[in-house]
């Protein structure tokens, strides 16, 4: 295995770190935002035309009037505590549809997407495997399962959620580090431990199904598995903002310690880095970033693998630019699967969990062909 971890190595150090790519990526990526963006707020049960989507969007009440921008973003009560409530009884009916419905749901998936994909980034380049992702190492399953959790038991406290998520995603990786611990840890181990605990995790969220006495908590329960954005409102983009806004700059930052950590252990150690303790940290910033996007729209599956290896053959291997670039592209994949998802088969809306494992499959595949082995990854 350490001769595949040394050419896994040798494959990304032939990567060029490309300033180009980069820029490239980010502008491109939002574009797409932007653009899929408009057509998610155009579309819906309440028809409008694209010149009324527009209107709407760009409303001089609400962005000639920042006390009301404010009202809408941060919610009547925490406006009026603040002192910056403002009425919004005379919006407009699209204005109102376009700003307390559509919206939320676009920065929502602005927010999941970013959030998944950096928290691959940062996995992948622990356990220097580019199969490796939140959910190959356990941590949505362990997220999913205490949301699914909180759910069954506190339907109510919908408030509980993003915490419920940390809490479910910090030990199901704890638990994994337990049993990848041998005199240390190594990413061979960590992978397998995670797709143990993963599968656990995955049959013990099967299981409440039993519990759930009602098929309006079912159809909750499924969306949380399958992961959606359907009813996403203000409330939850706001619990998702505050640990988006501290961890994905927090992981930004710490991306030179991920390069390290690339070189292998032993070089990592004679660097004098403390190896252990600086995965440790890492993996909690991976692990709260999962967090946060399953909190918001429940298991989104395949962006934290597909989105930090396209990344990382456009901008090179560079960790911190692998970060930039799934910040800005993560967002891309998943406001257009949103899209798909909610237009595709309208009325019915399908989960966006649907749509991106169509997308992830294949090129899931596609890795597999690419290499000979997962040793060579």
């Amino acid at each position: 295995m350490s001769d595949g971890h040394t050419d896994g190595t040798r494959t990304r150090s032939r990567l060029p770190a490309t300033p180009s790519g980069l820029t490239g990526v980010a502008v491109a990526s939002l574009v797409v935002v932007a653009l899929a963006g408009f057509v998610q707020i155009r579309y819906g049960s309440y028809d409008m035309s694209w010149a009324t989507a527009w209107d709407a969007l760009t409303a001089p009440a609400v962005w000639g009037h920042p006390r009301v921008l404010l009202t809408l973003l941060l919610g009547e009560p925490l406006a009026r505590a603040l002192g910056l409530y403002a009425n919004t009884d005379g919006l407009a009916t699209p204005a109102v549809v376009v700003w307390t419905l559509r919206m939320p749901r676009v920065v929502a998936a602005v927010l999941v997407g970013a959030n998944l994909a950096v928290s691959g980034a940062v996995f992948q380049a622990l356990t220097r495997n580019e199969l490796a992702s939140p959910y190959v190492l356990g941590v949505s399953g362990g997220a999913g399962l205490a949301v699914l959790l909180t759910l069954v038991f506190f339907a109510s406290a919908s408030l509980l959620l993003p915490f419920a998520a940390a809490v479910g995603g910090t030990l199901a990786f704890l638990l994994v580090y337990a049993i990848a611990w041998k005199r240390g840890t190594s990413p061979v181990r960590l992978v397998l431990a995670g797709v143990v605990v993963a599968t656990v995790f995955q049959s013990l969220q099967t299981g409440l199904f039993f519990f759930l006495g009602d098929s309006a908590a079912v159809k909750t329960a499924l969306a949380w598995i399958t992961g959606s954005l359907t009813g996403v409102e203000w409330a939850g983009v706001r619990l998702a903002l505050v640990p988006t806004l501290l961890v994905l700059p927090a992981c930004a930052l710490a991306a030179r310690h991920l390069d390290v950590l690339l070189l292998g252990e032993d070089t990592a150690r004679s660097l004098g880095m403390a190896v252990e303790r600086v995965r440790f940290a890492l993996a909690a910033l991976a692990i709260l970033a999962a967090a946060t996007g399953v909190a918001v729209a429940g298991l989104v599956g395949f962006v934290g693998l597909v989105v930090p290896h396209a990344v990382r053959t456009l901008v090179g291997s560079d960790s911190r630019r692998v970060v930039l670039g799934c910040v800005f592209a993560g967002p891309a994949l998943v406001v257009v699967a949103d899209v798909g998802a909610r237009l595709a088969l309208a009325p019915l809306q399908v989960p966006v969990g649907v749509l991106t494992g169509v997308i992830g499959g294949p090129y899931f595949l596609y890795l597999m062909r690419k290499h000979d082995d997962f040793s060579t990854l």
